[in-house]
């Protein structure tokens, strides 16, 4: 569900209206083409994810850019825990290189060497056969630093965006131009 979660919040991609009669795949979105993939994906493999987004609101974003390469959006939830959720997508080498621990069969193992090699040889073998492959991850922020109405500034950056927990790849078939 943690891979799930961070396709669906970190995500700007949505359904034009009136489209839900449709099958999922014939639904027209508003979004880049990669992120209307992972919305249509999600869409398809959990559903709800337009209540799960309204559920789980949305109270900061830094938007993908190309020098960063990654997108992080900050999230209140609604599943007990009162602690803000940080989601973030992009390129995996980056969202690597910013995680500490990595969830591996619902646990949170520390980040090793061993699993480095791992995620770059997948990285690798997805990228190797020309799909486009996109790194995510999350983290909860301690509530006594970040207490619920914090003012999050996504221009001086005034929470962490490192120590992430990595919770999978996913990739797409990026079709030939």
């Amino acid at each position: 569900m943690a891979l799930s979660r961070v396709a669906m919040l970190c995500n700007r991609a949505e359904f034009k209206a009136g489209e839900e009669s449709k099958p999922v795949l014939k639904r027209e979105c508003n979004g880049d083409a990669s992120e209307s993939a992972l919305l249509k994906c999600v869409e398809l493999s959990i559903g709800g994810v337009t209540k799960y987004r309204s559920e789980n609101p949305k109270v900061a974003e830094i938007p993908f850019n190309s020098t960063n390469k990654y997108q992080v959006s900050v999230h209140e939830t609604n599943d007990g825990d009162d602690r803000y959720l940080v989601v973030m997508k992009g390129a995996p080498e980056r969202i690597l290189d910013r995680c500490s621990t990595i969830l591996i069969d619902g646990q949170e193992l520390h980040m090793d060497d061993e699993w480095r090699e791992n995620f770059n040889n997948a990285y690798l073998e997805l990228g190797g056969i020309g799909e486009r492959v996109l790194g995510f991850c999350d983290l909860r922020l301690p509530a006594d630093k970040f207490p619920r109405g914090f003012q999050f500034d996504v221009d001086e950056q005034n929470f962490p965006i490192e120590g992430m927990r990595f919770v999978g790849l996913m990739s797409m078939i990026d079709p030939p131009r």
